[in-house]
């Protein structure tokens, strides 16, 4: 396809949006107001209800509504009441998107720092990329909460972990301690903190995130607000990422740590789930300062796939996977590791305009295997960071946002670069259609469900139309 012409697609997605936005939300908000009637009533009765306000064109829920014929609530992000009784409650809630990838940018081969050269298969594709399907809500006792999920992504077809059941249980004691058992994000970074899927992009992380970051995986953990203004997350886990890893991989040892300490100075707060942006538009500056950190001791058994989604595997800065074996020499093979990270993040956000950066400290040690006297070294030491920038040129309505990321580590230097915009056609966020280019050099991460593969290099344009209700 003629470059030009590419370049054009995301102009006539948006110019056809914007034409199309005005009746398309009018119909849309009728479809969120509708109500259905008296649920508990025969079929018969509900249909001859239905009938009746068809020919009087009355399916709009006002204000001269009777309340008592209505069914269930909706709030947007939190989803659908469908259950509310003095035992309990259930919510329901969707999250997916449908992302354009256009990868032809971006060189066909690449040559790691140890000398070896890939073939890059570049995507061109429409895909459904994921979907999470959430039931949450609390059960005999309003401290006493559950949340249990289906999550597909949709990329890995045919892959172990294609399809993840998960969830968790909690009990809040205080507003100073909140007990929490089951799968849930490793506090290591700001992205798998709680914020999900509030970010910039959607569903991709810069690649210094994506490179430093723990995951999820299955464990206990505590958080709560200790102080004003100041809160805490700290988790004890079976290892780094446990998708697509089995019980008989994982150790013995349940030495996976991570935890997270968050202050916010002026208000407060940082918008919702402190997201990223400022789509809240603060009148006052909000501020945040967060420090994290994370120690797992890792072996070869307990890696997930490469394809695998939400993965995390332990690499150097070109891209190669530490376990990898004779990597770092002639039948040297690792076999454990031991994993720290270090991060702190900080941000403010007024009137639209948000700014906000994080730095990553990260050591590989304790190296075990075969041959290690020939290893050549005991430790592995990396750093990074990322910085965005972002404004709502339109209040609830349009977001802009550049970024940019780096990784220095001992085997390469690389980065990526970021512009991008989310139009919210019904001025909140569980409705967003974004637009993004992104130029990476050498990316060391990468897997089918996210933008960029590994070893990237050149231009990527990818938009998404994403849906959390």
């Amino acid at each position: 396809m003629n470059r030009k012409f590419i370049a054009l697609i995301p102009l006539m997605f948006f110019i056809l949006f914007v034409n199309c936005s005005s009746t398309f939300g009018q119909f849309a908000g009728n479809v969120l107001k509708f109500r259905i009637n008296d649920f508990r009533k025969t079929d018969n009765s509900l249909n001859l209800k239905m009938n009746s306000r068809l020919k009087k064109n009355d399916l709009k829920n006002n204000s001269d509504t009777d309340t008592s014929e209505l069914f269930g609530s909706y709030t947007p992000n939190a989803g659908f009441r469908l259950v509310d009784t003095k035992d309990g409650t259930v919510n329901f809630s969707v999250f997916s998107y449908i992302r354009y990838l256009n990868q032809k940018g971006i060189d066909s081969t690449y040559t790691d720092a140890f000398g070896k050269t890939t073939n890059i298969k570049t995507r061109q594709d429409i895909q459904l990329n994921k979907v999470n399907i959430k039931f949450f809500g609390w059960i005999m006792d309003p401290r006493f909460r559950y949340l249990f999920y289906v999550w597909t992504s949709n990329t890995s077809l045919g892959q172990v972990s294609q399809v993840v059941v998960a969830g968790n249980i909690q009990y809040k004691v205080s507003k100073y301690f909140n007990f929490g058992a089951g799968i849930n994000g490793l506090p290591g970074v700001r992205s798998t903190s709680g914020n999900f899927p509030f970010w910039l992009p959607v569903d991709n992380r810069m690649i210094s995130d994506e490179y430093f970051r723990p995951s999820y995986t299955t464990g206990l953990w505590a958080d709560g607000n200790p102080a004003k203004a100041v809160e805490y997350n700290l988790m004890w886990g079976n290892n780094l990422s446990q998708f697509g890893i089995d019980a008989g991989q994982l150790d013995a040892g349940l030495n996976t740590f991570s935890g997270m300490v968050r202050w916010f100075p002026t208000t407060g707060e940082f918008g919702l789930r402190s997201d990223f942006g400022d789509f809240e538009d603060h009148k006052k500056a909000a501020t945040m300062i967060a420090g994290h950190f994370t120690y797992s001791e890792e072996d070869r058994e307990s890696q997930p796939k490469t394809d695998e989604f939400e993965n995390v595997q332990l690499r150097v800065s070109d891209g190669s996977k530490i376990f990898t074996s004779g990597l770092f020499g002639e039948n040297v093979n690792i076999k454990n590791a031991v994993y720290k990270m270090t991060a702190l993040d900080a941000g403010v956000k007024y009137k639209g305009f948000a700014l906000e950066g994080e730095f990553y400290w990260r050591w590989l040690s304790n190296f075990t295997g075969d041959n290690m006297d020939s290893l050549g070294f005991n430790l592995l030491s990396d750093n990074g960071f990322q910085v965005m920038i972002s404004y709502m040129i339109v209040q609830q309505r349009l977001q802009v946002y550049s970024t940019f990321s780096q990784v220095f580590g001992e085997y390469g230097n690389p980065w990526d670069a970021r512009f991008g915009f989310n139009f919210f056609p019904f001025k909140n966020q569980a409705f967003r259609w974004n637009f993004e280019y992104i130029q990476i050099y050498r990316s060391p991460v990468g897997s089918l469900s996210v933008p960029y593969p590994v070893g990237g290099t050149g231009g990527i344009f990818n938009t998404d139309f994403m849906v959390n209700f």
